[in-house]
Parts: C-alpha cells; sequence; structure tokens
C-alpha cells in the first residue's frame, strides 16, 4: 500500500498544505493521521489522510446520517454473538431479514427484544444451537479473539473445537451461507503471531469458502469514532460474487455533527478531585495539557512510563471524532471526557449508539432497567 501513494515528512507536509507542523504532530499523537519510520528514520506522512482531517465537515454541510435500504432485500441472516445488535442493526438497515440472532448475556437479550420485539432472539450458549442447510443466506458473527491449541503445523476445522471460532465454523459448516462475514479486534492480525488468523482463514478455505480480510477504520466510513475493525469475509466457492470492502472517503465526521441531536443528559458525575483536574484539560487534549506538578501527581507510577498514554485525563473534542468508545468511559487508561462539560460521554442516551452509528433511536437495558 505504501509504495501506491507519496508520502512526505512532516515539514514537507506542511508546505505542501499549508498547515503547521505542530498540527500535523497532534493529528499523528491523536490517531487522526497515521506515520511510519522510513530507512532513514525519518517519520513520513500520507498527504491523503492529512487532506481528509482538512476536509472534515465542520458547520457547513451535515453529512451525518443512519444509511437505511427503502426496500426489503431478499437475503437472510444468521447473527452470533449479537451483542446488543449493532452489526444486526446494520443489516436491517441494509433491507436484510434476520432468521435468528444467538447471545449469552441477559442484558444484551433483553436489549434486541425491547428494541425489537419481532426478532427471533435466541439467549443460550451457541454450542446448544442446531442449525440447518440453506438456514439463511449469511452467517455473521463477532467471535472472540482465542489461541488455538497447536498440535501440528496445520490446524483443520475438527482441531479448533472448544473455541468459540468453532462455533462460528459449525454454524457454517451446517448451513451453507453464500456469505460467511467474521468481525474482531485488529490485534486478531498478530495474535500469536498471526497463527491464529491463519488457522481462522485455512478452516473457511477447507469448509469451501474463497476469503479476504481487511481492517476498516471507522473514523473513514461516515461513523463519528475512531475505530479500527478486522473484517473477514468468505463467500462460497460455487458462486461468483467479488469479494469487496467498502472505499475510504475524503472527509471525517466531527463529533459535534453526530451528537447534534442528542437529548440533554445529565449523566455520570467524576469524583471531585478528577473533575478538578479534567477541568483544566482543553476541548482534544489529555494528561500532557496539565502543569508538570499534576502531570506526576495524576499520573503517578504511570508517569515515568513508557507510551503516549494519550487516553488517560483525556477529554474529546466537538471537532474530531471520538475515540473508540469503552463500556466505562470513566476508566483511567481509557477516559472519554465529554467536549464542554466536565463528565464522562453519556452511555444512558444516545450518544454511544450515535457514535457507533448504529441507531436513530435504541433503549440499552442493564440489569433490568433502562440505561
Amino acid at each position: 500500500m505504501k509504495n501506491k501513494q507519496k508520502y512526505f515528512t512532516a515539514g514537507e507536509a506542511t508546505k505542501e498544505l499549508k498547515i503547521s507542523i505542530d498540527t500535523i504532530r497532534r493529528w499523528d499523537k491523536k490517531g487522526l493521521i497515521k506515520s511510519f519510520r522510513d530507512e532513514n528514520n525519518s517519520r513520513m506522512f500520507s498527504l491523503d489522510e492529512i487532506k481528509r482531517i482538512q476536509n472534515k465537515t465542520g458547520n457547513k454541510t451535515n453529512k451525518f446520517k443512519i444509511l437505511k435500504n427503502k426496500n426489503k432485500s431478499q437475503y437472510t441472516a444468521i447473527e452470533l454473538f449479537a451483542g446488543a445488535g449493532g452489526t444486526a442493526i446494520g443489516m436491517e438497515n441494509a433491507g436484510i431479514e434476520h432468521i435468528l440472532l444467538n447471545e449469552y448475556d441477559k442484558h444484551a437479550c433483553e436489549t434486541l427484544r425491547t428494541n425489537r420485539p419481532d426478532w427471533n432472539v435466541v439467549e443460550d450458549d451457541v454450542r446448544n444451537l442446531k442449525f440447518e442447510e440453506g438456514q439463511a443466506d449469511i452467517v455473521q458473527g463477532g467471535f472472540p479473539c482465542q489461541t488455538f491449541s497447536y498440535a501440528g503445523k496445520k490446524m483443520g476445522f475438527e482441531d479448533i473445537r472448544g473455541t468459540l471460532f468453532f462455533e462460528f465454523a459449525r454454524c457454517v459448516k451446517e448451513v451453507k451461507p453464500k456469505i460467511a462475514i467474521g468481525e474482531n479486534v485488529k490485534g486478531l492480525l498478530n495474535h500469536d503471531n498471526g497463527r491464529t488468523l491463519k488457522t481462522m482463514i485455512f478452516v473457511l478455505e477447507e469448509l469451501g469458502y474463497k476469503v479476504k480480510y481487511k481492517v476498516l477504520r471507522s473514523q473513514y466510513l461516515d461513523v463519528s469514532q475512531k475505530r479500527e475493525r478486522l473484517i473477514i469475509i468468505g463467500v462460497r466457492n460455487d458462486l461468483d460474487i467479488p469479494i469487496s470492502f467498502p472505499k475510504e472517503k475524503d472527509y471525517i465526521i466531527p463529533l459535534r455533527e453526530a451528537l447534534h441531536k442528542c437529548p440533554k443528559s445529565e449523566g455520570q458525575k467524576y469524583p471531585e478531585h478528577k473533575k478538578k483536574i479534567l477541568e483544566l484539560i482543553p476541548p482534544g487534549g489529555y494528561w500532557r495539557e496539565l502543569p508538570q506538578k499534576l502531570q506526576k501527581e495524576y499520573m503517578g507510577a504511570s508517569f515515568y512510563m513508557g507510551g503516549g498514554k494519550t487516553g488517560i485525563a483525556r477529554r474529546l473534542s466537538w471537532d474530531e471524532p471520538s475515540l473508540t468508545l469503552t463500556c466505562s468511559p470513566a476508566q483511567k487508561q481509557t477516559e472519554r471526557c465529554h467536549p464542554v462539560e466536565t463528565r464522562p460521554l453519556s452511555v444512558d442516551l444516545l450518544s454511544f449508539n450515535i457514535l457507533d452509528k448504529m441507531f436513530d433511536s435504541f433503549l440499552l437495558k442493564e440489569s433490568g432497567t433502562l440505561s
């Protein structure tokens, strides 16, 4: 990929695009753009990526919207490890009908049933499910990343028993769908030195599928969130269907646009000491914005450790996509402070749903209450 694009040092890029070198470095640290070291150990940047951030939409044109297919598709899907329905809603918005959604967590299942009472939600361990050939056109699942116990050089279908990927593969084997889709964290690429992904691909190929995979970056796909996910797509060998992935856009959606219609929420509150620290952090900033004395006090031993630690005491910015959303936006290592108000980003209303671009209205269930 690198040899197809033109790369520049930060200094060269500033001359080309008329922006400051500090701005480029700040975007790099925040993960908005990516860089790499060349053979001379110089940090190199892609002009295309920098232009995307320059071309953020701001307030002039609101490009954020939930895409929905007005026509119902003829295709059907089985969803494994459905969670609260993020991928399932995407499938529904594309017009695809769900035959079955499986999830083990009772709160996630309650969320699915509350919002989509017509869905066939099966609350059970996936190991207990039975499938039939031709049951659905698509099998999709965000299976966990687990290490396989390697007995030999190659791992086939029967060798991966005991893992949740085996259950995903078992569903594919029994249903024989036209398309199989797997979703996982980017770390799967290098998990167990790449052997885990290699095994997954080999198993799907053994089951009769041609397979491709790619890391997709949500901030360039109309989502106001910096999230990278590895998508694996398998198409049955007897079908002449090309495997393609969405093309990244030449703009980003700032947080301001994604949340401009979000209802006001009190949300969580910080302890008084933490609140005083975060009140000192400007939008888009993190712990390095503090005076050094407070840095050392707040960071403790972490102050002397390596790495950028850019998630600590992090305040989001209205003018950028959100960082990757977490279940607990007030954790010290993965802080997600509101851009203006000194409180964690709300989980209890639409904030997380909108930033994931899953829903325009969706109720989340936890411990039997709306949260």
